[in-house]
């Protein structure tokens, strides 16, 4: 089979096209022919720094990817659920042992995997299951329900605007910061309020969309020293769902107001072999939430070929990708 492989890490190393053997079936797995895997930023991080400083990294030679969306042709014995020909989609690959999606075949554990939702293509499922898969557990850590009034920060981004939408179906009442009229457009598209957090302070924020109060939940898919507008965003004994805490950060504001926070790492099932059925069981009530019309994934409108693979990492690391970055296999 064809595949993009990297016999080095840094900020400088390029894919490779090579043929490796189709990988055989075994159990509690599946062999699935990839039609499309997109790009998320800890692909980008692993090709750049590697095993010495993300050990998450997979030896070298390595197939990276994570996401895709494809077709089973073989099933493994005691799989349940899944037979050839079944249109699939997961995150499933691309790190430690696991190999990744950028190639025309890849060996999947069953239990990252579901059926992919019938009403869009393999190209718009393939953006979904990472950045899916971590809004929707934020979003359930910090007890999302109808009639609050949610806030997420990066509304615009991979994971935030599908946790715009999630929020809105989930019931809440939502507001999503971001900057620019393309990020307005968007944000006002998949049913927030937006909120420029260049233009506007979260005090003046607060006040005028919660009279004071605060919001009640909180998602957090900037991080870092943005931490400390979500304390100052969030009401009384609000919880706040956070992807990125990477970072030494006084709690006292959190202290004070009694916050509950939630940090979201969905790749340790993966990583750790540790209730992997959970996201299967996610990607599969997401491809119903999508099949409903309440979640539409943003695409980048550059399309890119397998062997494409270093412009489309390039693209997403130049800032300028405006939605999930897509490969086609």
């Amino acid at each position: 089979m064809k595949a993009m492989i990297l016999n080095e890490y840094g900020e400088n190393a390029e894919f490779q096209v090579t043929e490796l053997a189709k990988p055989d079936v075994k159990a509690g797995h599946v062999v699935v022919k990839i039609a499309a895997a997109s790009v998320n930023t800890v692909d980008t991080m692993i090709r750049q720094l590697g095993q010495k400083d993300l050990p998450l990294s997979p030896d070298l030679p390595a197939v990276l990817g994570m996401d895709f969306a494809g077709t089973i042709e073989e099933v493994g014995e005691g799989v349940t659920g899944f037979a050839p020909g079944d249109e699939v989609y997961g995150c499933a690959g691309g790190l430690a042992d696991l190999q990744g999606t950028l190639a025309e075949y890849m060996l999947a554990d069953a239990k990252l995997i579901a059926q992919k939702p019938k009403s869009i293509s393999m190209r718009e499922a393939a953006a979904l299951p990472l950045v899916g898969i971590t809004a929707y557990e934020g979003l359930k850590r910090a007890g999302i329900r109808k009639g609050q009034k949610a806030l997420v920060h990066g509304g615009a981004g991979g994971v935030g605007h599908v946790a715009v939408q999630l929020a809105n179906h989930f019931g809440a009442e939502v507001y999503a910061t971001g900057s620019g009229e393309k990020a307005k457009g968007y944000i006002e598209q998949f049913g927030a309020t937006f909120i420029n957090y260049r233009t506007e302070k979260v005090v003046d924020y607060v006040e005028m969309y919660t009279k004071g109060a605060g919001f009640e939940v909180v998602f957090d898919s900037v991080g870092g020293s943005n931490m400390t507008n979500s304390f100052e965003a969030a009401a009384l004994n609000a919880s706040i769902a956070t992807t990125v805490s990477m970072l030494e950060l006084d709690l006292t504001p959190a202290h004070f107001k009694g916050l509950s926070i939630h940090v979201v790492f969905m790749l340790i099932p993966m990583l750790h072999d540790y209730k992997r059925e959970e996201h299967g069981r996610i990607l599969a009530d997401l491809a119903r939430i999508v099949d409903s019309g309440a979640i539409e994934p943003l695409l980048d409108e550059n399309h890119y070929g397998l062997t494409e693979v270093g412009n489309a990492y390039a693209h997403l690391t130049s800032g300028q990708a405006i939605g999930k970055v897509v490969v086609e296999v």
